[in-house]
């Protein structure tokens, strides 16, 4: 898959300007925080700025182009909602390489030898995982049926 046909996934799920108490990133716009981008005018972020950032900050970091439909997707929308290290800590745990948050030559080899299907389901359980324990926390708990209603979105996406 593309870069272009991740980006347009995670812009289904990550829409407007957004300033919610309760989100932990604060002001956000297309999914981009002012918790993570500090100087940035999020209110006035346009979506081609966005899709630069997710390309440079979150694709190239998680090597979304040496990675395989559809596993590629799943790593670039795990990072964008849930992380840069803890999504590729969890593909890393996937496939058997040490988790150590880098994807270098060890993880890569790992991951080709094994099948992109199977390793996105895995990543995608950690995924749900991680939601239950975040809704331990009150103020996050209504955020639940979003965040699985988007990993149910996304298997879909993988099996069509």
């Amino acid at each position: 898959m593309s870069f272009k046909k991740a980006i347009e996934f995670v812009f289904k799920w990550e829409g407007g300007y957004v300033n919610d108490p309760d989100d932990p990133g604060g002001e956000t716009k297309f999914g981009i925080s002012k918790r993570a981008y500090p100087h940035l005018d999020i209110k006035n972020l346009t979506e081609e700025q966005a899709a630069e950032i997710y390309r440079r900050d979150y694709w190239n970091k998680v090597r979304g182009d040496a990675l395989k439909e559809p596993l590629d997707i799943v790593m670039l929308d795990t990072a964008v909602n849930c992380g840069i290290g803890r999504a590729v800590r969890w593909l890393q745990e996937a496939v058997g390489a040490t988790p150590d948050g880098i994807i270098g030559p060890k993880t890569l080899h790992a991951v080709s030898e094994s099948l992109p299907g199977p390793t996105a389901v895995r990543v995608l359980a950690q995924r749900l995982k991680h939601y239950a324990e975040l809704a331990k926390k009150r103020s996050l708990r209504k955020f639940l049926r979003g965040w699985v209603m988007r990993v149910a979105d996304l298997m879909e996406h993988m099996s069509g």
